[in-house]
């Protein structure tokens, strides 16, 4: 008799829609994070790590659930299903499960165009969150619609990995609270292009008056090198920081502090003006 209760308890979860398994979990916010790095690229050796310290920031603030994953198979908002007794059975969680996404992938990962729809969907219609880290501007650069939702696209890191100097331009925006204005940070440092300042908020930027800007293949000659960045999508709310290449800078107590007030802010539990601006002392 235990074991027919036990199984019918089974399937009627099973059957139920996905806002029910945060009603009978914990009730908080819940967060994918992926880290499908199955796109090509120089893996990352700071992945695992950035995977590892994202949930834990979760668990340890009590705001939200976090779920890993290193494939994209959650990547979309239909039903994910099995055969079993001639039926189809749905198991795992789709995007219809998830308040926002923490990205940390790279080149052209294999999705299909509905998953690239309903990605697109989940932050424009339905008002998620999307958080991304270093390599993600190099993501799907094959896919247009994905790098106007990011805001920017990857063109290189010219100087590599140094100590460079950060300024903070929006110190308001809460994911900047942990910030002095002027901060050096060692990481590979990356140039953006293809982006607009009539569309993100630039919250960070590179000190160009400390970087050598005859470097080989630096492109700019405005000195407009933003780490760091957010936006509307839609609905939803993008935020984006080129750091996150070391290890060492995941364990950081700034660091940490800036992801988990994006995610916060990503999820709707902060709000800031992400007003889109011109760069400070731009003529």
């Amino acid at each position: 008799m235990r074991v027919a209760i036990g199984l019918l308890i089974s399937v009627a979860l099973l059957a139920q829609p996905p806002q029910a398994y945060r009603r009978a979990g914990s009730g908080r916010k819940q967060v994918l994070i992926w880290c499908d790095m199955t796109g090509g690229g120089a893996y990352h050796e700071s992945v695992s790590h950035a995977m590892a310290v994202i949930e834990h920031l979760g668990r340890e603030s009590g705001l939200y659930d976090a779920y890993i994953r290193t494939d994209s198979q959650f990547i979309t908002k239909q039903n994910l299903t099995v055969k079993a007794d001639g039926r189809d059975w749905r198991v795992g969680k789709n995007l219809n499960s998830f308040d926002a996404i923490f990205f940390y992938g790279m080149r052209e990962i294999p999705l299909t165009d509905q998953q690239k729809a309903d990605l697109l969907s989940f932050v424009r219609d339905d008002g998620k969150g999307f958080v991304a880290a270093h390599t993600a501007d190099t993501a799907f650069m094959e896919w247009p619609d994905f790098g106007e939702m990011l805001g920017a696209r990857f063109d290189g890191h010219p100087w590599g990995i140094i100590e460079a100097p950060i300024l903070v331009e929006d110190p308001n925006f809460p994911a900047m609270k942990a910030f002095p204005p002027v901060f050096p940070i060692r990481d590979e440092i990356y140039q953006a292009k293809d982006f607009s300042r009539d569309k993100i908020r630039v919250l960070l930027r590179l000190d160009t008056s400390k970087v050598d800007l005859n470097h080989a293949g630096v492109h700019r000659r405005d000195s407009d090198f933003p780490q760091a960045w957010a936006k509307m999508y839609g609905k939803g709310r993008v935020f984006f920081c080129a750091f996150g290449h070391e290890t060492a800078l995941w364990d950081q107590p700034a660091i940490q502090t800036m992801w988990l007030e994006a995610l916060k802010w990503s999820l709707g539990l902060s709000d800031a003006d992400v007003t889109p601006r011109p760069m400070p002392g731009a003529r």
